[in-house]
Formats: C-alpha cells, structure tokens, sequence
C-alpha cells in the first residue's frame, strides 16, 4: 500500500554527537575531503547508499551505531576538531578581510535561477547553476560577503534515463526540503519567514524561504508550495525551466522582486549588512532592480531618480551568446503582472515595459526582453569569456546606436570552476605531496599566481600512475552506471556480461559531457562512422570515447540526437569502446573529469560562451581538444592541447561545414592525439604526453580558478559598484536624473559644424608627425562641462572604417559666438603607419557615468546623431 503522507523522522543524536549536525548543514563538506571521511566513518555502508549526503545518512543510522560512536574517543576528537575548523572557517579572516580598500562592499547579492552545489541538492541543469555554485563556494573561501538568492524546485530538473531504443526518458521525482540540506528562515517567533507577489485578480502568491549554508555564504531558496497558495501557485517552483510563458514569467518574478524580500528579510532577523550590490547572474532575476526602485519610490525617489540609484550598485552577466537563448515575454502578459491591480502598484506599467522593450533595428516592440531589461537596470554589465564578451557587444550593440561595437559597455570576465569542488582527491594529494596541504589548498583557492611552478619538479611517473589509477576507477565507474542503466533499458542480467569488458584502463580515453543542444554538435563525431570505427578499434593505438548528456524535455532534436549516438553505442563491434551514460550530473562529472585523459568539445564557434567543462577536466590533467571556442580561445597553447579548426567561411553551407571539421577532428585523433599517448620514451613512459599533462596544470591550472574570476569581479565590477552605490545618496541620484534628461531633449540641438586641421590635407603624412585640428560645435542648450569633444583616430580600411580607434579629448578654446558657436582644438598625433583616418564626435560627459556610451548619445560630423540610445530610454 502507498502512503497518504511522507515525513522524515530523524534520530535523536547524542549530546556528544552534536557537531555532526552543525558539519551536515553546512554545504562545505561536499567540498572538503576531511569532513566527507567523517561521515563515511560513522557508517560506511549507508554514506555509500546515501550517495555521499551526510542528511540522509544522519537520517538512516541506526541507534545502535549513534551509541556506540558517542563512546568513541577517538572519533569524537575528530568530530570536535572538524567543528571547530568549520567555525574558524566561518568566522576567521581570509583574502577579502585582508584587503585594505575601503571601497569594498559589506554584502553582494548573488541571484541565478539554478545553483549547482552539491548533487545532494539538486538545483541545477547544466553550466549556468554549476557556475553559480562554484561562484558561492569560491566567494565562501575568499571571505567574499555574498548572499546567494534563488527558487526551490520541488522536482529540480530531471532524473534522465533510456528507453530500450536509446530515447531519453524524463522522470521528475518529488524532492522533500526537509530531507534536503536546508533550514526555514524563520522569523524571531518561530514561524517560517514568507515572502509575497500582489497577482492579478486580487490573488497572492505566497513563498516560504529556505537556508543552504554554503561554507561562509547564505543561499536563499523561495517555496511557492505552501499551503496558503492554491494548487496553481503552489506549482511555481514545480520544475526548473519548465512550464509556458506565464509560468516562467511567474518564476522570475519570484525570484527577482521575491528574492529582494526575502534578502530583506534575512538581512532583518539575522543583522547581515544589507547588500550594496546586487548581481543577476543572467536576466531570469532581471526583475530584482523593478523592486529596488519601488523601495526608493517609497522612500521618495520618482522613477528616474530610483533608476539612477539602482544602476549604479547592480552587476548583469550575460551567458547566452545567442538571442534565442533569452528569455523573451509577450508584452501584454507582462503588462498584466503589474501596475494598480497587480504587482509594484506605484509604478507607472509604461515604464516598466519601456526598460524591456526591444527599441533597436530588427527588435520585437511588442515582446518584453529580459537580457535588454538586464543590461538597462544595470550599470556594468560582463560576458564570461574573451571572446563572448566580444560576441555581446556585437549583439547588443542596437541598444547603443552611433557607437562602435568595441565601446558597447559590456566588459568580460572569464569563468572559472571550483577546484576543490571538480580536482580528484588523487590529485590534491600529489599536490600536497609535493608544496604540503595548506598551500596547495591556498594554490587551489584563492590562487594569485600565474604559473603552478611546483608542478615542474613532481616526477614522471608519480604523474603518469596518478593519470593510470583515475582513468582505472574511471572504468570502474562507467561499468556500474552501465550496467544499471541497461537494466533501465530492460535488459536481463544473464545478457549483460560484456560490460565487463566495457573500457580498458590502459587505452587513451576520450570524455564528451554536456547538455544537448544542437549546437554543442554531440554527433559530429559520427559524420563518418566508418572512420570512427577504425580509430576505436585500432589494433595499436585505440581510443575510447565516455559520452553524457541531457536534452531539455521539450527538445526533440536534442533527444534524436542522444538518440542516434546510443544506437551508434550499441553496436557489439564497438560497445567495449564507446558508451553513453544517461543522467549526466555533478555525481558523475567529479568521476569524469579526472578519468579522462583528453577532453572533447566541438561546438559551432562563437555559440560557447565559455564552457567550464573543460577547466575542470585540465584540472585534474586532462588535456583539451576543442574548438577555438570560449575559454578555450583565450588560453588555447599547442603545448597542452588541440584546437579543431573551424570551416566558418560564408560560402559552406552547414552540411559541408560539419563534415569538414569532423574530417579535422579524426585526423586530430589518428595522426596527433593518439601517437603522442601511445609513444614511449626510453623510461618506458609516454615522456611527450607526460609533458603537455604538465603543462596544462602549470600553466592553465591557476587561471581556471573560480577564486580567480571572483576576485576578478569583486575589483573590476563590486568594488566600483559599491563605490557608485555609496556615491549616489538621494539628492544625487536626482540630479544626476534630471541632468540626464536635460543632456538628451538638449541633444538634437548638438552637431559638428566644421573640422580643420593646421595643415593642408594631403593624401600621406609622417610617422610621429602631429596635426592641430580646429572645430565648430553647436551645443543647443548645453554647456562645455556637459560634454567631451574627441577626436577619434585609427588605421582605416576599405570602407574608411576606424579600426583600433583611439579617442583623444579636444579642449574649448572659444565661444559661445554670435551664432552660439563654439571652438575645439587639440594635437592629433600621427602615431601608426599605414591608411589613417579621423573623425570628430561629441559625447555626454559627467563624473558619475561609468562609460562614455552610458547615456547612449552621440554627434557626429554627418546626420547619424543617435538619440534615445542605450541604456535608458526616453
């Protein structure tokens, strides 16, 4: 018979059992290997049946064992001493503690609609919540005053298996927070902290507040499945990116303008600093700055003002370097979320939709963008790698007409992963083998140097065991996992014996793990299957292929291609050598990773953002073969790795572009890859490869590092923020405000009138030879102070294009004439050679703008004056 009801009923512990609680319920142990052999030694069977979750461990350990553990001194020095790490952890000081600028904000807020923490807690779908998770955890170990903001998802993503015929099948179980790693916010009588949305119809959408403790940093998670909702919202945190346009619109304004409160209401109960920046890590929480203004409104700010103060403390991340992949809402549905009836009541609804309306050339006027809702409410805005940074700026560059694609006001951070989360325990060990424990957890952590030089002096065949004995348990992995997927599939026990001859720990062996959309290209390895083969079954130097993966459950095309790599996986030809694991998550990926020797991506360049995947893999000394693609692109060396070329040229059409990088992949693997693995030097061991290994920990290993990218962002982007935060009181968030709207109804009447230099132009000119140029400017209604006159210079090409622009500020020399006129000079350096051109602009200019393209107008000498530009529109 089934139950009516589930409830979990937890033992008693033992006064001198205590600490076991404290230890379980802080995230930290799925992070530290001292912790997590704690918790295996209380009883080694049920942590393996648990997963390696210390709750649901403490949940199934039977009395007995307690007893008997409570008498066990030995065990409860241990247990004493681990407690007491984990509170010098907490509360000690570390890098950001030490640092001595004052300009550092007392708390971050960090919102993302996923967190990928611990497999334990499964919140996440693919790389946006394992980023966001690495982002907490590094954040806790650098001493960074984040509090991390998201939704709780009663049924998470989804449990992924296969059908008989290797089609993907979906199951969603129902997960219990109180079997979770989580507590209740609760307010000071005891009663669980909530958190409201105002809906249409008079309706309320109610959400209950839950606590992660991820080492030093607070993760709120929101609960729409509370009582007080009826059926209908108490579904809104059902599923992770699932649902229609209302369902999602719904998701994110819970975790947006909800998440807002619920940060309120924890900074409340437990005397946290209120946040002086707030991060969304993508646009899903873009609705978080709509309720920070409608605070100020109610302090007395008017809309404008209230914008201009939330801007200046808010940090957007853009993820996607696609515009399909963001979010995008029907006008009129999100008209009917807010205003009088519904949601922020004393907000005009026009303004609301006027900060996601998509007002450039080719934009939708009637769908409500979240990505351009982002980027307007927020002042400094980042892509996550090099080259999506420079992706972003071409795709968001008709929010700023008249500007150049290099001046669009998104900068880059490269993402980073977080090693003590994805490095093998193997590894570390060898690490601290070699330097000791404490500064190669340093080294791993906060990181700082350039180079891992320790790396060069560890042994050949220390390194070359470590890589055998990881790609062993590797084979040992992918067996079980095997084995029950098949029994998923159907299969009985009696046809199964072959998996035991699934892999060999001794082959080169290839790993290939990501979520599926097409353009990850899971298949491109199959464009010639015949080829393939041959390279798997080479009779000297075979390879071996580890696939994982998920398709969204809506995505037929993805699952048709998971589909068509199982049945290619299911050959008895080649089944010992190729395998797909279905239910790819951060539970296989810790085995992954450090198991493979080479690490493949061959996505359609520029649409990987960034791609962390293969950091963690270089990590553990896994080297890359991939397309010059996100990180890989910045950091790519021949000395440890591949890069696949690309067939990008306009005239190949897509059919003869996959083939082509396909042919370059195979002939990667056959004529470079595998020689180098399978070649032994004088000592018996593969000396090149050992080498490139070497090389990737030395020289990729400190700049993969989430403490560094964190630190990245708390001097490039926090620090600044909170500085402009601090900056902007009251009085000058309405003048800056109202300066703003003077600068643009002034602004038809600004133009160049007329340009000259000292000298008669000519068609050349000598290198380091200088021109004073002389220029007439209109300035309407505005002043010198109010603007920058520049002088823009550069190598030209065919079209008389500035490239590699140079801007040099001209200084007023006369004016206002009789016609209002006034006069610019300044030096224009002749300082390259080759085609050179200049040209003259005006731009806005005051002290509290963090780009010159900020108000998004500009004048140039021809008739392409843009107005209403950029990040705030008229």
């Amino acid at each position: 018979m089934k139950a009516i009801r589930r409830f979990t009923v937890r033992p008693v512990l033992p006064d001198t059992l205590h600490p076991l609680s404290e230890l379980a319920r802080n995230l930290r142990w799925s992070w530290h290997a001292e912790t997590r052999d704690i918790f295996q030694s209380v009883d080694p069977e049920r942590w393996a049946a648990s997963g390696g979750d210390p709750v649901r461990l403490l949940g199934s350990v039977s009395i007995g064992r307690l007893a008997e553990l409570a008498e066990d001194r030995r065990f409860l020095r241990r247990l004493a001493d681990a407690a007491d790490e984990l509170r010098e952890y907490v509360s000690g000081d570390r890098w950001y503690q030490g640092q001595t600028s004052a300009e550092l904000p007392a708390a971050i807020a960090y919102f993302s609609p996923e967190f990928g923490i611990t497999a334990a807690l499964p919140q996440y779908s693919g790389g946006l919540g394992i980023l966001a998770g690495d982002h907490l955890k590094a954040a806790s170990d650098l001493g960074v005053p984040l509090i991390g903001v998201g939704l709780l998802y009663r049924h998470g993503y989804f449990r992924q298996s296969l059908s008989r015929d290797g089609w993907q099948q979906e199951h969603y179980p129902v997960l219990d927070p109180h079997e979770l790693p989580l507590v209740p916010l609760r307010e000071a009588d005891g009663s669980p902290a909530q958190v409201g949305l105002a809906l249409p119809g008079g309706r309320e959408l109610h959400a209950r507040v839950w606590q992660a403790q991820v080492g030093r940093v607070p993760l709120l998670l929101l609960d729409s499945d509370v009582e007080e909702n009826d059926l209908g919202e108490r579904g809104v945190t059902d599923r992770l990116y699932g649902g229609g346009s209302e369902h999602r619109l719904l998701q994110e304004m819970l975790l947006g303008i909800g998440g807002v409160r619920a940060v309120r209401t924890y900074c409340r109960l437990t005397g946290h600093p209120d946040p002086e920046v707030f991060h969304t890590n993508e646009g899903h929480a873009g609705f978080l700055g709509l309720e920070r203004i409608a605070e100020l409104h109610d302090d007395g700010l008017d809309f404008d003002a209230g914008l201009e103060a939330v801007r200046s403390g808010t940090v957007f991340t853009t993820h996607t370097p696609v515009p399909a992949g963001i979010d995008r809402f029907d006008r009129e549905l999100v008209a009917r979320h807010f205003g009088p009836d519904a949601e922020l009541p004393r907000i005009d609804v026009e303004r609301i939709l006027g900060l996601g309306m998509e007002t450039y050339s080719g934009g939708d006027p009637n769908v409500f963008n979240m990505a351009v809702m982002g980027l307007r409410l927020a002042q400094r805005a980042n892509g996550v790698s090099l080259l999506h940074g420079n992706v972003s700026r071409e795709m968001f560059s008709g929010l700023w007409p008249g500007f150049d694609p290099q001046e669009v006001p998104i900068t880059s951070v490269t993402n980073g992963v977080h090693a003590p989360t994805w490095v093998a325990p193997e590894v570390f060990r060898l690490g601290a083998r070699q330097i000791g424990a404490e500064r190669t957890e340093d080294a791993m952590t906060v990181g700082g140097s350039e180079r891992w030089d320790a790396v060069g002096d560890i042994p050949d065949q220390d390194i070359w065991e470590l890589r055998r004995n990881l790609r062993e348990q590797l084979v040992v992995e992918v067996r079980q996992r095997l084995h029950a997927s098949w029994r998923q599939r159907g299969a009985g026990t009696a046809e199964l014996g072959w998996i035991d001859g699934v892999l060999d720990p001794d082959v080169l062996t290839i790993g290939f793990a990501r979520r599926v959309p097409s353009y990850k290209r899971l298949t491109l390895m199959l464009r010639d299957q015949d080829r393939l083969m041959d390279l798997l079954l080479h009779p000297e130097r075979p390879i071996q292929i580890v696939i994982a993966g998920k398709a969204h459950p809506a995505d037929d095309g993805g699952k048709r291609l998971i589909q068509e790599l199982v049945r290619f996986a299911d050959d008895p030809r080649v089944r010992h050598r190729i395998v797909f694991l279905p239910d790819y998550g951060m539970a296989m990926a810790q085995k992954l990773y450090p198991g493979c020797d080479v690490w493949l991506n061959n996505p359609l360049r520029p649409l990987e953002a960034c791609g962390t995947s293969g950091m963690k893999a270089a990590l553990n000394g896994c080297l890359n073969l991939s397309v010059l693609d996100g990180w890989w692109d910045e950091w790519f060396q021949p000395d440890f790795g591949w890069a696949i070329p690309t067939a990008d040229g306009t005239a190949t059409d897509d059919d003869r572009r996959d083939d082509l990088e396909a042919a370059a992949l195979y002939d990667l693997l056959e004529r470079r890859v595998a020689p180098r693995f399978y070649e032994r030097g004088q000592g018996g061991l593969p000396d090149r490869w050992i080498e490139m290994v070497r090389q990737t920990l030395t020289h990729l290993g400190p700049k993969v590092l989430a403490g560094r990218m964190v630190r990245e962002y708390v001097e490039r982007l926090y620090a600044p923020a909170a500085r402009a935060h601090r900056s902007l009181t009251p009085d000058v968030a309405r003048a800056l405000a109202g300066w703003k709207s003077r600068v643009r109804s002034a602004w038809p009447g600004v133009t160049v009138d007329h340009v000259e230099t000292s000298a008669a132009p000519t068609s050349t000119a000598e290198l380091g030879a200088t021109l004073m140029l002389r220029v007439r400017v209109g300035l309407g209604d505005l002043a010198p102070d109010d603007v920058e006159v520049q002088a823009v210079s550069g190598r030209v090409d065919s079209d008389d294009s500035i490239t590699d622009a140079t801007a040099t500020p001209l200084k007023p020399t006369s004016g206002p004439d009789a016609e209002g006129r006034w006069t610019y000079e300044g030096p224009l350096s002749l300082d390259r050679t080759g085609p050179f051109g200049y040209t003259v602009r005006i731009l806005p200019t005051h002290r509290l703008l963090a780009s010159a393209a900020e108000v998004g107008v500009v004048a140039v000498p021809s008739d392409g004056v843009g107005v209403g530009a950029g990040v705030l529109m008229r």
